[in-house]
């Protein structure tokens, strides 16, 4: 048994049973004895290692991923984070392409749409009329299969009429896009912002209620500076650095 295998917990130390299990997987984790998208050992295992219960476990992983160290996913596990992702935000911001430049497989989730009318800060942003018909989109994105963004879209109407049904089988908006004909666009502002994820959020991204998001309203417009799209994205805060190009 290796040091990082030993039972730690230590009554005499002050510090509370969870926490010290908590310390020493985040341990294991900065010397490397365990690396990102590594699974963690199960529950029963580690309540072994550690001399606690299970429970005990149980609440120093949900500690560690309310920090970002760990992601636990349903039905296979706890797995250690990986390492932030770059995101570039310039003119000519893909999802798609910056996932393959990083090795990753990208895609796109759709999770409903509807049609609706635009309200006033919609309307603005796609130089429509307020109650203009819009496609409303929610898509969660997937680097691969873990979940960096949640992202409400919309889109004006009837220029986009059915695309949602494209995306569902494309996973890529810019792919969707060309079925249309549009093959080129462009940024025209990014505004960038921080809260905690809600409930809802959190669910959908796989991560506890709490954590950091960076929030992104965004505007696309086609080559002809017309908008086409109005987005606002959530970004898991620490499965990404943002870096803003000129």
């Amino acid at each position: 048994m290796t040091a990082s295998e030993s039972k730690v917990f230590s009554r005499a130390s002050g510090l509370a049973a969870w926490k010290q299990v908590a310390d020493s997987i985040e341990a294991d984790i900065a010397a490397g004895r365990i690396s990102p998208g590594d699974r963690i050992a199960p529950e029963a295992q580690l309540a072994e290692r550690f001399g606690v219960n299970r429970h005990t476990v149980r609440r120093g992983l949900a500690d560690l991923a309310e920090r970002g160290l760990v992601r636990a996913t349903q039905g296979s596990g706890t797995f250690v984070e990986a390492r932030p992702l770059a995101y570039p935000i310039g003119l000519k911001t893909r999802f798609s392409e910056v996932m393959a430049k990083a090795g990753k497989e990208a895609r796109g989730e759709l999770v409903s749409a509807e049609h609706g009318n635009a309200d006033a800060a919609t309307a603005e942003a796609l130089k429509i009329k307020p109650g203009a018909p819009v496609l409303d989109m929610l898509t969660v994105n997937r680097a691969d299969g873990v979940p960096l963004s949640l992202a409400r879209t919309f889109l004006p109407l009837p220029r986009f009429l059915g695309l949602e049904q494209i995306f569902a089988t494309k996973g890529s908006l810019t792919k969707a896009y060309k079925k249309f004909g549009l093959d080129d666009y462009k940024r025209l502002s990014t505004r960038i912002t921080a809260r905690p994820a809600a409930a809802d959020e959190a669910q959908m991204l796989d991560i506890a209620p709490g954590r950091t998001l960076l929030i992104i309203n965004a505007i696309n417009v086609d080559m002809d500076g017309k908008p086409i799209q109005s987005t606002l994205s959530r970004f898991v805060a620490d499965r990404v650095e943002l870096v803003v190009e000129r």
